[in-house]
C-alpha cells in the first residue's frame, strides 16, 4: 500500500512540471525596489527645480532709517534696502536674560524705536538698551501663578512711545518705552507667540486658538474679532504677525491658511491656504505658515512649512502663482524679485511675477555629528533674510551672518556672532542688531 503511495504521487509531480511553462525573463535593467530612494532613479512625481541662473538685481537705492519698530511685513514698517557699510564689526554686546535651552527658544525678534533695541528673552523677560549697550529698565512677563518654563514665544511692536508685547502666555500687554511701566494688559485665552502689528489706534494680534484680534491701542479694549477656519490640529507655530496694505489686514494661522479683512471692522473678505506636503520628509506634516505673509505693492507672498510658497492678490485674494517651495521664515521682497529661505535650508530667489527660480544657494542645516559622547546630530537654523547695502544678510544659529549677491547668490562675505543667532537681524541708524542664543543682543556696524 505504501509503495503504491508514492508511486502515485511521483507521478502527480511529472504531470504538474510538465504542465508548467518556464517564467519568462523579462529584459532591461533591474532595479530594487527602494532604488529611487538610494540611487536618485527617475521619479516622475519628483519637482527638479531649474539649474541657477546669473541674473541682474532690480534693487531700490538704499536708505538710511532710523527705526525698524515692528514687522516687516508690512510696507507701512519696512524699510526695503537699508543703507549700511559691509564688512560689519562687532560694536558692543549686552545680556537680555535667558537664551535658548533644550526645553524653550529665544525667538523673539528685537525692535527699535531708534532711541532704545527693546528685546524679549526666553523667560519672557522685557528689557530696553540703549544704543550704548547699557540698560535702560527690564521687566518680566510671566503672570503671577506660572513659571517661565510653561510657555514661549511671543512678539514686539513699539508706536507712539507705547511697547506691545504679546506672550505664549496668552497676553498682550502695552508698556511704557520710556520707564516699562505697564499700561494695560489684555487675556486673549490662547497663546500669542507672533508680533502685533499697530496702526491708526488699532492692535492686531493673532492668537494660538485661531482667533484674530483687533484691539484698542489706547486703553485694551477689544475692537473686533474674528475666529479663522477651524482644523487647525497641527498647530505648532502660533501664527505670523499680521500684515497691513491699503485698508486690509491679512491674517495668517496654523492650519496653513490665510484670511484677508477690513482694517477698521474685521469685516472678512478673501482666504486662501498654502497646503502641501514634500514627499520623503515627515517634518511637512506641520503645515504652519511659517513663511510670514509679507505685502509688496498689491501682492501677498506667503510660504508654509510643508513645501508651498505662493503670490496672492492682496485685494480679490486671486492666486497669481504656486511653487513647490516652502518656506521657513518672512520672504523679502526687493524690485523684480522675492528672496526667502526655503523649507530645505536654501536661499531662493524667485521671480516676482511668475515664481521662476533664479537660484537657489545652500545654507547651514542638518548636520550628522552623532559620536559616542553626543546623543544628537547638529542642526541650525536661518533667519532672513533682509536687504542691507546691496546684499541679502542671513543671520544663522552656526555663528556667521552672511551676506550674498542678490544677482547670483554668491556668497559676498560673513561676520561672526559668538553663539549663533536667533532672531532675524534687524537695521536702524546704520547699526544692525541680532539676538545670539546665549540670550546676548549684538550691534554690529
Amino acid at each position: 500500500m505504501r509503495k503504491t503511495t508514492i508511486l502515485a504521487g511521483l507521478a502527480g509531480l511529472t504531470f504538474l512540471a510538465a504542465c508548467t511553462e518556464r517564467e519568462a525573463i523579462l529584459p532591461g535593467e533591474r532595479l530594487g525596489l527602494r532604488e529611487v530612494l538610494t540611487t536618485g532613479a527617475a521619479d516622475p512625481y519628483r519637482y527638479e527645480p531649474p539649474a541657477n541662473s546669473s541674473r541682474a538685481a532690480s534693487l531700490p537705492a538704499a536708505q538710511v532709517n532710523a527705526a525698524w519698530s515692528q514687522s516687516a511685513v508690512s510696507p507701512a514698517f519696512r524699510t526695503t534696502h537699508a543703507q549700511l557699510s559691509l564688512p560689519l564689526s562687532p560694536v558692543w554686546s549686552s545680556n537680555i536674560g535667558a537664551g535658548d535651552s533644550r526645553k524653550v527658544r529665544l525667538n523673539v525678534d528685537p525692535v527699535t524705536d531708534g532711541a532704545r533695541i527693546y528685546t524679549m528673552s526666553s523667560d519672557f523677560t522685557v528689557m530696553a538698551t540703549a544704543n550704548n549697550g547699557a540698560t535702560v529698565w527690564s521687566r518680566s512677563l510671566v503672570p503671577p501663578r506660572d513659571r517661565e518654563s510653561q510657555a514661549q514665544g511671543g512678539g514686539l511692536a513699539v508706536a507712539n512711545g507705547v511697547l506691545y508685547v504679546s506672550t505664549g502666555f496668552g497676553t498682550l500687554t502695552a508698556l511704557d518705552a520710556g520707564s516699562g511701566g505697564q499700561i494695560w494688559e489684555q487675556d486673549l485665552n490662547a497663546t500669542a507667540t507672533g508680533a502685533p502689528t499697530v496702526s491708526n489706534g488699532l492692535v492686531y494680534v493673532t492668537s494660538g486658538d485661531n482667533n484674530a484680534w483687533a484691539i484698542e491701542a489706547e486703553d485694551g479694549r477689544v475692537r473686533w474679532e474674528f475666529e479663522g477656519l477651524s482644523g487647525d490640529i497641527n498647530n505648532v507655530a502660533g501664527a505670523p504677525a499680521p500684515a497691513l496694505g491699503g485698508d486690509r489686514v491679512v491674517f495668517s494661522f496654523g492650519s496653513g491658511t490665510m484670511q484677508s479683512t477690513f482694517q477698521q471692522g474685521g469685516l472678512s473678505l478673501w482666504s486662501a491656504d498654502l497646503a502641501g506636503r514634500r514627499t520623503g520628509r515627515a517634518i511637512s506634516s506641520v503645515d504652519d505658515i511659517s513663511g510670514d505673509p509679507l505685502i509688496a505693492g498689491d501682492t501677498v507672498y506667503a510660504g508654509s512649512h510643508s513645501g508651498r510658497f505662493a503670490a496672492f492678490d492682496l485685494f480679490s485674494g486671486e492666486r497669481r502663482w504656486t511653487i513647490q517651495e516652502g518656506a521657513l521664515d518672512m520672504p523679502w521682497a526687493a524690485g523684480d524679485s522675492v528672496y526667502f529661505v526655503s523649507d530645505l535650508n536654501e536661499l531662493v530667489r524667485v521671480d516676482a511675477a511668475t515664481g521662476e527660480r533664479v537660484w537657489a544657494v545652500d545654507l547651514p542645516g542638518w548636520v550628522p555629528t552623532r559620536r559616542p559622547m553626543s546623543r544628537r546630530d547638529k542642526s541650525y537654523a536661518n533667519h532672513g533674510p533682509i536687504l542691507v547695502g546691496g546684499h541679502l544678510a542671513v543671520a544663522s544659529s552656526d555663528g556667521l551672518i552672511r551676506y550674498f549677491r542678490p544677482s547670483d547668490g554668491a556668497l559676498a562675505g560673513s561676520t561672526e556672532i559668538p553663539g549663533g543667532a536667533t532672531t532675524r537681524p534687524i537695521v536702524a541708524g546704520g547699526t544692525m542688531y541680532v539676538v545670539s542664543r546665549k540670550g546676548t543682543l549684538h550691534a554690529f556696524r
